[in-house]
C-alpha cells in the first residue's frame, strides 16, 4: 500500500489516493474525519482551523462501505479557497497581491525557489505547507482501517513542547486513551499538559512558535515484519523515512534512541524470557518493538522531534527577492504550536509503512487472504 497527495493549501482542494489497497477493507467515512478532526484540534492552533472543516469525500475504490481492490481517492475541500480565488487562480494573469518576495528562515521557501528557477515564494510555499499533511491523514486512515482488521492499534501522545515535557513516559499498552484524546496538548500527564499550555501561551505573547516531541506506537503488530538481509527491508529505515518526511520533523528514534549511546549494553538490549500462557516476551521494550530491521512482537514505539514552526509573527531577517535589500521575512497566517497536531499525522505515516509490510508478508489481493495467511503465521510461531 502506499499513497500520493496532491493539492494547495489555499486552492481548491487535497487530494490523496491510496494504492494496492486489498478488497473487502470495510471503510467509514465517519473513522477518516474522526482522523481529520484530531489533526484539527490542539492548543497552539491558528486561525486557519477555524475556518476549515475537514471532511473526505471517498470518489472510489469503495462499494458499499468496503474496498474493491482498486486506488481509493478522496479529497478534502478546503473551504478557505473562497478567499484566495484570484492568488490561485489556475488561469490568468497574476494579480498584485499574489507574490511573496521574502522567504521565511525554517521554510522551504528560499531552497525551493533555488530549485524551481522560480521569482515567487508563494509557487513553493503553498505545496510545502503543513496543510498538504491533511492528505495524508486520511490516506493513513485507510491503512489503518486494514490493519484494525488485522488485530493493529495506535496510540500517540506528546512528550514534550518547549521545555515542558515528561519526566518518564508511559507504557504505550497502559495509556487511557481517552484521557489523551481529551487532552489538547495529548499529553498523558495533566500537570504537565497544564504546563505545556502555558508555555504555548508564552510563546504567543511574544511572538514566537514552539516545538516538541510526539511518540506514536503501534500494538498487535506480528513479530517478523521487515528484513534484515537488504537495506531496502529494514523496516526502522523505512518508518523513518516516514517520519522525516512530515514537514518540521528534524529528528526520530526508536524505542530508547539516542539515549542508548550513553548506556551499556546490559541497559540497552531487552531480554527474552519465557512466561507459561504467554510465551517469549521480553520484560522491557528499550528498542522499540523493532530488531535487525524487523518487528520482535512488542509495540511499535516511535517519537519524533519538531522543530517550531517558521513562520513567527516577529519575523526573523530575509533578503527581498527584487531589491536584494534586508526586509521582514513574509508572514503567513500560522499556529503557534503543532505538536499534538504532528502526532496524528505520524499515525498515519507509521500505518501506511505497516500495512504495506503486512501486504509484502501475507500477500495483500483482498483482506480474507491476509487474515488466513496471519492466522497461519501465529499459529506456527514458537510458543
Amino acid at each position: 500500500m502506499r499513497y500520493t497527495t496532491a493539492g494547495e493549501s489555499h486552492g481548491r482542494a487535497l487530494v490523496a489516493i491510496v494504492s494496492d489497497v486489498p478488497a473487502g477493507v470495510p471503510i467509514s467515512v465517519a473513522d477518516i474525519d474522526r482522523d481529520l478532526a484530531r489533526r484539527q484540534q490542539g492548543y497552539g492552533r491558528g486561525g486557519r482551523m477555524a475556518i476549515e472543516r475537514d471532511s473526505a469525500q471517498i470518489l472510489s475504490g469503495v462499494r458499499f462501505g468496503k474496498t474493491i481492490g482498486s486506488p481509493v481517492a478522496l479529497t478534502i475541500t478546503n473551504r478557505d479557497w473562497d478567499q484566495w480565488t484570484d492568488v490561485m487562480a489556475v488561469a490568468g494573469e497574476p494579480v498584485a497581491r499574489a507574490r511573496v518576495t521574502a522567504p521565511r528562515p525554517g521554510h522551504a521557501d528560499l531552497a525551493g525557489l533555488f530549485r524551481n528557477a522560480a521569482g515567487d515564494v508563494r509557487d513553493v510555499l503553498e505545496r510545502a505547507s503543513a496543510r498538504e499533511t491533511a492528505a495524508r491523514v486520511a490516506a493513513g486512515a485507510v491503512a489503518k482501517a486494514l490493519l484494525a482488521q488485522l488485530g493493529v492499534s495506535f496510540v500517540s501522545f506528546v512528550s514534550r513542547i518547549g521545555e515542558a515535557a515528561l519526566e518518564t513516559e508511559p507504557d504505550p499498552r497502559e495509556i487511557d486513551v481517552d484521557a489523551v484524546e481529551a487532552s489538547d496538548v495529548r499529553c498523558p500527564d495533566e500537570r504537565v499538559a497544564a504546563e505545556m499550555r502555558a508555555a504555548i501561551d508564552a510563546a504567543r505573547a511574544d511572538g514566537e512558535s514552539l516545538g516538541g516531541i510526539f511518540v506514536v506506537a503501534a500494538l498487535g503488530v506480528v513479530p517478523g515484519l521487515g528484513g534484515y538481509a537488504e537495506a531496502p527491508q529494514r523496516l526502522d529505515a523505512r518508518l523513518g523515512a516516514a517520519m522525516l518526511s512530515i514537514p518540521a520533523i528534524k529528528g526520530v528514534e526508536f524505542g530508547d534512541g539516542f539515549a542508548a549511546a550513553a548506556r551499556p549494553g546490559s541497559l540497552v538490549h531487552d531480554p527474552i524470557v519465557y512466561e507459561p500462557g504467554r510465551g517469549i516476551v521480553r520484560p522491557t521494550n528499550r528498542a522499540g518493538g523493532l530488531e535487525g530491521g524487523m518487528t520482535n512482537g512488542e509495540p511499535v514505539v516511535v517519537r519524533a522531534a519538531m522543530k517550531p514552526i517558521p513562520t513567527l509573527m516577529r519575523p526573523l531577517p530575509s533578503v527581498d527577492l527584487d531589491t536584494l535589500e534586508p526586509v521582514d521575512a513574509a508572514k503567513e497566517r500560522s499556529d503557534v504550536c503543532a505538536v499534538p497536531a504532528a502526532a496524528v499525522v505520524g499515525e498515519a505515516e507509521v500505518a501506511m509503512v505497516l500495512a504495506d509490510a503486512y501486504q509484502q508478508a501475507f500477500g495483500g489481493r483482498n483482506l480474507e487472504e491476509m487474515l488466513e495467511a496471519v492466522a497461519r503465521y501465529r499459529e506456527r510461531l514458537p510458543r
